[in-house]
């Protein structure tokens, strides 16, 4: 896959008002068995999930387990492995560089500073990300540009660069929150139970909080840090 190969997709994704299915639709045209889903079963990759599930038999879906989600997380989790035919891949921290982690600098230390944050989503996201990716030659996601400022100019196609040139797929990404949860009521798709108590977005437990009325929907996530560093650098 190369950039021109991506305009020419997105500028099919554009005649086609960027209808999520036919977004996903095509790239499981383009490449079959090798796209996977990305998942932390959010209300965004539920609503894809059950897409997919439309469209082929048993999707490739990985999640990356960092030890340290909320249980409403892991009980959405096997609920969607039982109610969808999905082939679940689960990808966790490499054990010892966890643990040297933990025993250097402690359980929180994530807190002190961005770059000891960004040392802990490296070996609990980045790293799993990478060999998560490893047999795939493209990834789809749930992100939407509705979600924070730093994913403003999100595309239904993108060459990602950061990960081996493989195409990455963003087939919600225009949708609003209003049609997001619109589609999720319409088909009776289950979802994590955080979300109705104000957690819109959703990661680790201690780096996720609830969000008050009128906040970003991203304002629970890292909340000791600027807007434009909230990110844990799987989406680069």
């Amino acid at each position: 896959m190369d950039l021109n190969n991506v305009i020419l997709l997105n500028r099919e994704a554009t005649e086609q008002a960027s209808d999520a299915r036919a977004v996903l639709a095509r790239a499981y045209d383009l490449l079959g068995d090798e796209l996977v889903l990305a998942s932390s079963f959010s209300v965004e990759d539920m609503a894809l999930i059950h897409i997919a599930c439309s469209i082929v038999e048993r999707p490739r879906v990985f999640t990356l387990d960092t030890g340290r989600l909320h249980e409403e997380t892991y009980r959405i989790m096997e609920e969607a492995r039982k109610k969808y035919p999905i082939r679940l891949e689960v990808h966790t921290p490499d054990r010892a560089e966890l643990e040297s982690l933990l025993r250097e600098k402690g359980l929180y230390s994530f807190y002190e500073s961005i770059e000891n944050r960004k040392e802990c989503c490296r070996i609990r996201k980045v790293v799993p990300l990478q060999r998560a990716l490893s047999s795939c030659r493209g990834w789809a996601t749930g992100l939407r540009s509705a979600q924070s400022n730093t994913r403003l100019r999100l595309a239904p196609f993108e060459l990602d660069t950061a990960h081996g040139d493989r195409l990455k797929i963003n087939p919600l990404h225009a949708w609003s929150d209003d049609e997001l949860w619109s589609f999720i009521r319409e088909n009776g798709i289950p979802y994590n139970s955080l979300h109705d108590a104000g957690f819109p977005s959703i990661g680790c437990a201690p780096c996720t909080r609830a969000v008050q009325p009128g906040e970003d929907i991203r304002a629970g996530r890292w909340w000791w840090e600027l807007p434009e560093h909230k990110e844990c650098g799987l989406h680069q």
